[in-house]
């Protein structure tokens, strides 16, 4: 909309006082006649974060979200096509879930199972609640104040660092087992990467529960949606040294692993220095962890010349696993550099 265009439903109206004590000031009364408002009309008025007021007659529709969705399926529908129209109902803030079978047919076994199993695996606070040949229901019964954005970042960031470090573990000791189980707990942080976007587009569209997700204004959900995509990749790059480790047939050498390990120190050191700096709103934290960037992109060239006199297939294998080490030093810069944006405030004079 243009400022010319803004102007048109805008006036200015003077507060009056009443009673020596009550302000008073009047509505519009083209407004007034078209809402069917007379005197003694009930209204509601509530302040926003920014201090203006919101002012509806107590009788105005309210533009809620219908709380339940309906998805057909198919005989022959793809189990992954329907589980992502389930998933964007998910996100979208729907509470109860019903995939139906189409016309008088039934949910076939493979679908069913493959959704039971993405639900339990994936979707943070839902529960199986009907389970027919012909309706799976799945109602999501966990409230907004129980596991804030804050918290599920909390516990994605604790899970994503131990996968860092189980992984580089496993490449020392050249252990399968273990490199096997960090790629098994990447949906862990996956699960609540969708929960934190669910809630992050709730409060896009409803700025009453942006307080109970735990945020403090409207305009740091793209921050930390953001944040919640960096903390994802960085668990994903964990994973991706974990797959690389299970391709290696002997172990690597001590000259090598100690290199590794150093950049890997610095890298995880980054990425739990800016989710700290994250919670404690620290800005000077964040700044410092930028700035070690460099000092990992140093650590990463000097890995990397070390790998010359190895076999080619060796040498792909730890270049990939040195990428993924430096990608998580790069990740926690770019948390650090959202979180300055964040902050921003506590340094301006």
């Amino acid at each position: 909309m243009t400022k010319e265009a803004e102007k048109v439903n805008e006036e200015q109206r003077k507060l009056q006082v009443t009673g020596g004590s009550t302000f008073i000031l009047s509505l519009p009364k083209d407004w007034a006649i078209r809402n069917e408002l007379k005197r003694g009309s009930s209204m509601l008025v509530r302040e926003e974060d920014d201090g203006s007021l919101s002012i509806a007659p107590s009788s105005f529709p309210k533009k809620e979200k219908q709380d339940e969705a309906f998805i057909k399926a198919a005989t022959n529908d793809n189990p992954d096509a329907v589980m992502r129209t389930a998933i964007s109902a998910y996100l979208d803030g729907y509470n109860i879930l019903h995939i139906k079978a189409q016309g008088q047919r039934v949910l076939s076994s493979k679908l069913r199972n493959h959704l039971k199993n993405f639900a339990r695996h994936y979707l943070v606070g839902t529960e199986i609640v009907i389970d027919t040949p012909t309706d799976l229901t799945l109602q999501v019964l966990l409230n907004y104040p129980e596991l804030t954005v804050q918290n599920a970042l909390s516990r994605m960031s604790i899970i994503a660092s131990s996968m860092h470090k189980e992984a580089i573990t496993a490449l020392k000791k050249l252990d399968y087992t273990t490199a096997k189980s960090v790629i098994e707990t990447d949906r862990e942080v996956n699960r609540f990467g969708l929960y934190i976007v669910r809630l992050l587009k709730l409060a896009v569209s409803n700025p009453r529960i942006v307080k109970e997700i735990g945020l403090n204004s409207q305009k740091d959900c793209l921050g930390y949606r953001l944040i919640g995509k960096a903390v994802e990749r960085t668990a994903d790059h964990a994973t991706k040294i974990a797959e690389n480790t299970l391709l290696l047939k002997e172990h690597v050498s001590d000259e090598i692993i100690e290199k590794i390990d150093q950049l890997s120190s610095l890298a995880n050191s980054m990425f739990e220095s800016a989710m700290d700096a994250l919670f404690r709103h620290d800005f000077n934290l964040a700044e410092s962890v930028i700035e070690k960037l460099g000092q990992a992109h140093k650590l990463e060239k000097e890995t990397v010349i070390s790998l010359q006199h190895l076999k080619i297939e060796e040498v792909v294998n730890l270049r990939l696993v040195i990428e993924s080490v430096r990608r998580t030093a790069e990740y926690a810069s770019d948390i650090s550099e959202v979180v300055l944006n964040l902050n921003v405030d506590s340094v301006l004079t």
